[in-house]
């Protein structure tokens, strides 16, 4: 008699338990199968089967416990599953607008290498993107000896409208053409699959699995660089949208007909926030030249300079009337601003945040808290080595089931 295959369902079912296996090592570093199966409330059989089919995919390993009982004198070691952090390498980079940041982690997350590779242009053609991306992987595996044929994965951020079900980007600052679907272009030239997603999507996981934002719930990251991101991470999960445009909070509109955002349109936040906007406003009034960097403007600022002071002032009530509007729409445990800049004083001075109070809904509760968290692009890059760690346990999980069917 012909064996049934097992239902689309079944297989979903199983998919579904095999991830939350895998997360639940992830999480506790090594852990033994009743244990798992006590945590996930599953039955031991359940958890058996999945972690052989995890075994078999080179995602996890067993590993005997060291620390055994003191009255246990006979008898097998404990046998733990921890992840298999040697089976696969994953790349992570930030795109930024002189240096494309990347980061190679095992699949445990320990930092392998890191290299910063320097870009001629701040905006290139998709093929140019492309290539780029190709040739920082390519000088990071030189540095331990690797080709990139060793990769199991690459993941990407852009500051921009990315649709990361589709590696499909409507719009980036980095990239000259609208509407990119990088999926055929990056598998041309990438050895192993690669995934795209807005950069501040990636600093929210960062943020969620390193930073700040560990054991939340609900919270937000501002970045705040070139331009202003946001990253939304609702009941622990990452939101992006329905067409990966959600949380645009840098093109949320605060000023009818104002200042020109790089978007093209008026009005956008980032229009008065970004680093951009402020050099802008400065080089403008004739007070810098546009090699300058906001640190310059704050300097100015200190040492009296009116229309230095003027800058800063004017961004910072905008932030402050940005942040409120966050609150009222999603009331965080917590919003985190994060970026590499030096200072955000006059993002976060007295002034803001009063205008912070005073847009938000009245209630007898205290706002979020607001935390700063300055880091370089290499932390940023590290929450796309980690989004793509998360994918590729999706696809090798995937690829069970249909081994399985």
């Amino acid at each position: 008699m012909l064996k049934s295959k097992a239902s689309p369902v079944s297989l979903e079912q199983r998919n579904t338990t095999r991830l939350r296996v895998l997360e639940h090592i992830r999480a506790k570093g090594a852990v033994s199968r009743i244990d798992i199966a006590t945590a996930l409330q599953t039955s031991p059989a359940t958890v058996t089967a999945a972690t052989a089919d995890l075994i078999s995919a080179g995602l996890i390993k067993e590993t005997e416990s060291q620390a055994q009982s003191k009255s246990a004198k006979r008898g097998r070691p404990r046998v733990l599953l921890q992840l298999d952090g040697q089976r696969h390498l994953v790349a992570g980079l930030k795109v930024a607008r002189q240096v494309i940041s990347v980061i190679l982690l095992d699949f445990e997350g320990n930092e392998i290498a890191s290299h910063k590779f320097t870009l001629e242009n701040p905006r290139m053609s998709p093929q140019e993107f492309v290539l780029a991306i190709r040739n920082a992987l390519k000088e990071t595996c030189n540095q331990i000896d690797r080709s990139i044929a060793c990769l199991a994965g690459v993941s990407i951020g852009v500051a921009g409208l990315v649709d990361a079900n589709r590696n499909f980007v409507h719009w980036s600052s980095s990239i000259k053409d609208s509407n990119v679907d990088f999926s055929q272009l990056l598998s041309n030239e990438l050895p192993c699959p690669a995934f795209v997603d807005n950069d501040a999507n990636l600093v929210a996981k960062a943020e969620q699995l390193f930073g700040l934002g560990k054991g939340l719930k609900n919270f937000l990251v501002v970045t705040i660089e070139h331009g202003v991101g946001l990253g939304i991470v609702l009941d622990g999960k990452l939101y992006r949208g329905e067409r990966g445009c959600g949380a645009e909070f840098g093109h949320t509109k605060v000023q009818l007909d104002g200042a020109l955002c790089q978007c093209g349109q008026r009005g956008c936040l980032e229009a008065y926030v970004g680093d951009y906007a402020l050099i802008r406003e400065m080089t403008v009034s004739g007070q810098i030249n546009r090699m300058a960097s906001v640190s310059d403007i704050h300097d100015r600022a200190k040492s009296g300079d009116d229309r230095a002071s003027s800058v800063l002032a004017r961004a910072g009530q905008m932030f402050g009337l940005g942040i409120s509007n966050l609150i009222n729409l999603y009331d965080p445990e917590c919003i985190i601003v994060s970026g590499a800049q030096m200072s955000f004083e006059h993002l976060c001075s007295d002034e803001v945040m009063e205008r912070i109070r005073n847009g938000v809904v009245k209630v007898d509760a205290p706002l979020p808290e607001i935390r700063i968290h300055h880091w370089g692009d290499t932390m940023w890059a590290k929450g796309a080595a980690a989004y793509g760690i998360e994918q590729i346990s999706i696809l090798k999980v995937r690829e069970l089931a249909a081994n399985a069917s």
